[in-house]
């Protein structure tokens, strides 16, 4: 469960944290970090997607700030772009995808979370179950489960079977 904790903007953008929290309006929020299949998933899906950096023309980064609003900053488990690396340490542009591993989080916080990416203008987001693989696709138009196990993505096409995530 996450836990907040008031503190002004300046010290959120200068502090580091372990793990990063987000920052939501004031608040920090502490995210659920991943236990073994969390962490286990986000560790191969960030070197299956970055192994084909070069192909797709995409970068690939693991728990990079998002600045989605002025005073609203995510942590996305894994952040994919399409073009060039940020200008800043904070990726203030959208990400073209982002990708979430349940951990703990409840489904409310879950879909403020994808909320916030999409009216970012983030184009996709992933969510995924890390011990049943079961996988949901969020666009502006449509949320979509994935049923034949692979995640895909359009311009840049990504495609990443979940079968090979073992």
């Amino acid at each position: 469960m996450s836990t907040a904790t008031v503190v002004p903007l300046s010290e959120y953008l200068a502090a580091s944290y372990r793990p990063d929290c987000e920052y939501l309006d004031g608040e920090l929020l502490e995210r659920n970090v991943g236990e073994w299949d969390h962490s286990r998933l986000q560790m191969l899906l960030s070197r299956y997607l970055s192994n084909r950096e070069k192909q797709w023309g995409i970068l690939v980064v693991p728990e990079q700030r998002v600045q989605v609003k002025a005073t609203r900053y995510r942590v996305p488990d894994i952040a994919v772009l399409a073009g060039a690396a940020p200008r800043g340490p904070i990726l203030e542009e959208p990400p073209f995808l982002c990708i979430e591993i349940l951990s703990h989080d409840r489904m409310q916080e879950m879909q403020e979370r994808i909320d916030d990416y999409l009216s970012f203008g983030v184009r996709c987001v992933w969510l995924i179950h890390p011990r049943t693989r079961r996988a949901f696709v969020y666009t502006s138009q449509q949320v979509m489960e994935v049923k034949d196990g692979i995640l895909r993505t359009e311009g840049p096409d990504i495609c990443v079977p979940l079968a090979e995530l073992e």
